[in-house]
């Protein structure tokens, strides 16, 4: 049995940790694209050093932690087009549902919001569908 489940474990406990901390600090919902929407269409320019912190604490944070531990093997694809075709799709998709996965996801089902069980439920099934589609059927991933 693989033991590389503990990372998960760590990593959703630490993702938990930080939603609490930032909204006790902020009074605001952690999401990561809400967060991130704010730097790009200019609405979070009052905050712009805290979004920037966040989001540069997301990218260089699993490099820092490379450096304390192995990284674990993925099963992420080498198919360039089909990460592109992934990222645009997680942010359409987060548009559209008006928040992401840290958003929705952690702090809305812990506040047991009904749009936010909506969301993750509906993102869940939905990534299911894509997998066994682009996996299964048509062998793309």
């Amino acid at each position: 049995m693989e033991q590389d489940w503990w990372f998960g474990l760590l990593g959703g406990g630490l993702i938990g940790v930080s939603a609490s901390i930032f909204l006790l600090f902020n009074g605001k919902i952690m999401g990561a694209s809400g967060i991130m929407g704010g730097l790009v269409d200019g609405s979070g320019r009052n905050t712009l050093v805290e979004r920037v912190s966040f989001i540069a604490g997301l990218i260089f944070a699993p490099y820092v932690l490379t450096f304390l531990w192995v990284r674990p093997d993925t099963n992420l694809t080498d198919n360039i087009a089909v990460l592109i075709a992934a990222g645009l799709l997680v942010g359409i998709g987060s548009r559209l549902a008006n928040g992401c996965t840290s958003g929705h996801g952690i702090c809305g089902i812990s506040r047991l919001s009904a749009r936010g069980i909506v969301a993750t439920v509906s993102y869940l099934l939905a990534g299911g569908v894509a997998m066994v589609l682009f996996r299964q059927i048509w062998g793309i991933i």
